[in-house]
C-alpha cells in the first residue's frame, strides 16, 4: 500500500503569500492544499539521481535510481567510478547517461567541480558552474538548486509539467513556452520555488489529473 504523501508545512508561509498575491493560486490552493514533502540529497548523489531521471518517466526514473542505489553504495563519485559499463547497463543507464555520470564523477572526484561550494554561490553562478559539466543542462541545475540547495526563488521554466499546470491554472489557450513561463512567474517572486512545487502538485493532484507521466530533460 502506497503511503499518503505528507504535506510540507515548511511551505505554508510562502503558499499563503502566493495565494494573497495571485487569486488563481488562492483558488487552486483551496482545492489542492500544500504540496507534499520532497527533497534531494546535495552533492554527487543528488546530481546523479537527476541525471538518471532525465528523459524517462517518473516511474522509470524511480526504478533506475533504486537499482543504482542498491548497486553503488555509498552513492559517491569515487564509488561510481568503480562501476563497469555492464553494471550501469543493468541499472538501466543508457550509453549517454553512463558517459555523463562518469564525467560528473570525475569532475567531482578530481576537484574540477566544487560541489560543496555551490551553496556559497548565487543562483546564476551555481547554475553556470553546473551547466559547464556535459550532461547537466539548465533544467537539471535548477532542480538541484530547488531541491538539494533549498533555494527559494527558482522557476524551472522549461519543465513540461509546470507549463501544463500553469496553462490550466491561468486558463490559457495554449501552453506557455519558457519565456512566457518566466513572465507569468514574475508575480510569484520571491517565492517561485514554492510556486513551482505547487504547480507540480497541481499537475498530479487527483482532483485535477492533468497527467501522470512526464519525461524529464537535461
Amino acid at each position: 500500500m502506497i503511503p499518503e504523501p505528507i504535506p510540507d508545512e515548511r511551505l505554508r508561509p510562502a503558499m499563503e503569500a502566493l495565494a494573497a498575491g495571485d487569486p488563481d493560486i488562492a483558488e487552486a490552493y483551496g482545492r489542492c492544499g500544500l504540496p507534499p514533502e520532497r527533497g534531494s540529497a546535495p552533492g554527487f548523489a543528488g546530481l546523479i539521481r537527476m541525471i538518471a531521471g532525465q528523459q524517462v518517466s517518473v516511474q522509470s526514473a524511480r526504478a533506475i535510481i533504486d537499482r543504482l542505489e542498491t548497486r553503488v553504495a555509498p552513492l559517491t563519485a569515487e564509488e561510481f567510478l568503480k562501476t563497469t559499463e555492464d553494471d550501469l547497463r543493468a541499472v538501466g543507464f543508457s550509453r549517454p547517461k553512463m558517459r555523463y555520470g562518469r564525467i560528473l564523477a570525475e569532475e567531482i572526484a578530481g576537484g574540477g567541480l566544487d560541489v560543496d561550494g555551490l551553496a556559497g554561490l548565487d543562483d546564476e553562478a551555481a547554475i553556470a558552474a553546473l551547466t559547464r559539466i556535459k550532461g547537466i543542462g539548465r533544467w537539471t541545475a535548477e532542480i538541484y538548486l530547488l531541491f538539494a540547495l533549498g533555494r527559494p526563488d527558482v522557476l524551472p521554466a522549461g519543465d513540461l509539467a509546470l507549463c501544463i499546470a500553469a496553462q490550466h491554472l491561468k486558463k490559457l489557450e495554449s501552453r506557455p513556452d519558457p519565456k512566457a513561463m518566466l513572465a507569468l512567474g514574475e508575480i510569484w517572486r520571491p517565492h517561485r520555488s514554492t510556486a513551482a512545487r505547487f504547480l507540480w502538485h497541481l499537475y498530479r493532484h487527483p482532483g485535477v489529473a492533468l497527467g501522470r507521466i512526464v519525461k524529464r530533460t537535461a
